[in-house]
C-alpha cells in the first residue's frame, strides 16, 4: 500500500475558477504533474476549449492560469494501492486546508469537480470542516464527468460537451453574458 502526497495548487491571486480532481495517479506522480497519464482526457480538452496547442506542461499551466483557472485535488495525501479512486483508502484520507486556500483566493466563485469521487471526497471532508462565512460565499459547484482513461464510458467528444460549461462560465464571468 502506497502513502501518497498530492501536489501544490496551481493557482494565482485572482483566479476565479477551480478545477478539482481527488488524488493524482501514479504517473502524474511519478511525472510530478498533474493529468500526466497520457490517455487522460484533460490537457486535450482544456487545449481545446482554451484553445491553446498541447506541449509544455508549464504553458499549459499558464493557459489555465491565463483563464483564471486553478488546479488542485480535494486530497492532500492518502493511501492507495493503484491509480484508481475505488482504492483509496477511507481511514487515510488528509484533505486540502481548502479553508486557507479560499480566504486566500476571495474571487472564486465557481468549482468544478473532475469526476464523481472529487465531488463526493469534498462534501465528505471538505465541506463540514469550512467556516460558515465560506459557506455563505454561495461557490457554485458542478461535476463533471471523469478524463479518466479509467472512466472511458464517454467519448472525448460527450465529455468535451459537458466541461464546455467552464467556458461559458468565464464568458459569464468576464462579460456578464448569459446563454439561452
Amino acid at each position: 500500500m502506497a502513502s501518497l502526497q498530492s501536489f501544490a495548487p496551481v493557482s494565482h491571486a485572482k483566479v476565479r475558477t477551480l478545477i478539482l480532481g481527488s488524488m493524482p495517479g501514479k504517473r502524474s506522480l511519478m511525472d510530478n504533474q498533474y493529468y500526466a497519464h497520457p490517455r487522460n482526457a484533460f490537457w486535450p480538452l482544456m487545449a481545446t476549449l482554451l484553445q491553446f496547442e498541447l506541449g509544455s506542461y508549464s504553458r499549459q499551466l499558464q493557459s489555465l492560469l491565463k483563464a483564471d483557472i486553478a488546479l488542485w485535488d480535494v486530497l492532500q495525501a492518502c493511501d492507495r494501492a493503484s491509480s484508481l479512486d475505488a482504492d483509496i483508502i477511507e481511514s487515510s484520507i488528509v484533505p486540502n486546508d481548502f479553508t486557507g486556500f479560499l480566504d486566500g483566493h476571495k474571487n472564486i466563485v465557481a468549482i468544478y469537480f473532475n469526476g464523481a469521487k472529487a465531488e463526493q471526497m469534498y462534501k465528505r471532508h471538505v465541506l463540514p470542516n469550512l467556516s460558515q462565512q465560506l459557506i455563505d460565499r454561495d461557490i457554485s459547484t458542478l461535476r463533471l464527468p471523469s478524463t479518466s482513461p479509467a472512466h472511458a464510458s464517454k467519448s472525448f467528444e460527450q465529455k468535451l460537451d459537458a466541461w464546455r460549461v467552464i467556458i461559458d462560465w468565464i464568458i459569464i464571468c468576464l462579460f456578464g453574458l448569459r446563454f439561452v
